[in-house]
């Protein structure tokens, strides 16, 4: 028989939080539990000191001058492209679009790669746990093409169902766009299974890996899917910044985005011929410190190790929904068997913007809304929802202190 895979040791949080200054402030005079991990990461010192050092060492704009400051600009910045296809997996760091974000990313395939492909008869699939930015954009090229949406289905766990979807990959999809891990459910979708299926059928694939890229060991050599999008400040990046890698033939046949500066080999007026990708995508002065700040969590992560980070936040999920369990008249959404550390709840007779403001005055920081993501919570029944997002960085004293402040709450408001 094979043995199972040993599981990685746990990060000690005594180690690690040191590492990140903002978790050391207290909020309405008590120490800050911050548990909105999903909605942005927090920067560690590595990242924070990347930033000051461009800034306060070598500001210059890149691919412009060959004096010292730009050349080491651009060595930095360039060289940040290189640490984030290592951390991707991807075959080349010509794969890797620098964008300001999945939003960007996704857009930059709905106009350059979707547009000018698709014709009335046509169809996207999406399914129903996406976030807007996986929704909208598509939706606006439908409109203008004449092509349709159709959306996937998911269960009560917040699964999706995956002989569905594979059911609607019919000849009409053009291409299927999925997250890896929901930012409301925390669901994560089997996606080699998705993008095989997929492949198979010659359709593209775009993963939406927003939520995926802070936690999860990412190889998009292996998923094979044909596009993966990541956003910077939800993986300890500064934000602003964010990647879409694409598979070279898709970015070689693809035309620009945006039109500008730094897109180009030649300019004339009777027409352009533009430069080899990736910077045929990136037109204008980037986010050089950002990016460059971005490069710095991605070796920050990798540092810790992936999977390290993996386990050590399943260990803090199994111990906060265990102990929100206990919670009377809480009621859990999404409860999928391999999930992240997220969990999004609702206490009977609770608002869920009354539960995160009274949370916040006892120094617990959680999100409540809709979560960009209006389809899903029509789905459930519900016009919000709160939330409770981990990092490697939070404890379980954490945990128990968010816990004994929701009871406080619930006694308060219910």
């Amino acid at each position: 028989m094979n043995a199972m895979p040993a599981t990685p040791p746990l990060l000690d949080p005594a180690v690690v939080r040191p590492d990140f200054p903002v978790l050391a402030r207290e909020v309405h005079g008590k120490p800050l539990v911050y548990l909105d991990s999903a909605n942005t990461g927090q920067k560690p010192r590595a990242v924070i000191e990347a930033v000051d050092a461009y800034y306060s060492q070598y500001n210059a704009n890149v691919a412009r001058a060959v004096h010292a400051l730009g050349e080491e600009a651009t060595t930095a910045y360039e060289g940040a492209r290189d640490t984030l296809a290592k951390f991707l997996g991807a075959n080349s760091r010509d794969e890797l679009v620098f964008t300001s974000g999945t939003t960007h990313a996704i857009n930059l395939v709905a106009y350059s790669y979707a547009l000018p492909r698709l014709q009335p008869g046509d169809s996207i699939l999406v399914t129903t746990m996406e976030h807007h930015a996986n929704i909208v954009p598509w939706q606006l090229v439908c409109e203008r093409t004449g092509a349709t949406l159709k959306v996937a289905p998911i269960n009560e766990a917040g699964e999706l169902l995956v002989e569905r979807f594979v059911e609607l990959l019919t000849p009409d999809v053009k291409l299927a766009a999925f997250t890896h891990v929901s930012n409301v459910l925390g669901t994560i979708n089997p996606v080699r299974e998705l993008a095989k299926a997929c492949r198979e059928r010659g359709i593209a694939s775009l993963i939406d890996g927003s939520q995926a890229a802070p936690h999860l060991p990412l190889d998009v050599k292996s998923i094979g899917c044909d596009f993966y999008a990541v956003t910077g400040h939800k993986m300890a990046g500064p934000t602003g910044t964010g990647v879409l890698w694409a598979r070279a033939e898709h970015l070689e046949a693809m035309p620009p985005f945006f039109g500008g500066g730094d897109m180009i080999r030649k300019v004339r007026f009777s027409g352009t011929v533009f430069a080899d990708p990736p910077h045929k995508f990136e037109a204008g002065t980037p986010n050089i410190a950002g990016f460059i700040g971005l490069g710095a969590a991605a070796e920050y992560l990798s540092g810790l190790g992936m999977a390290r980070i993996d386990a050590t936040e399943h260990a803090l999920l199994e111990y906060a929904t265990d102990a929100l369990k206990q919670v009377p008249g809480l009621r859990i959404f999404g409860e999928a068997a391999h999930k992240a550390a997220v969990i999004s709840f609702l206490i009977d007779g609770v608002q869920s913007h009354d539960m995160a403001t009274m949370l916040d005055l006892e120094g617990v920081a959680v999100r409540s809304g809709h979560h960009c993501a209006h389809p899903l919570m029509d789905f459930y029944g519900v016009p919000a929802t709160a939330r409770a997002s981990m990092a490697f960085y939070n404890t379980r004293e954490e945990i128990d202190r968010f816990v004994e402040a929701l009871t406080k709450v619930r006694k308060l408001l219910a």
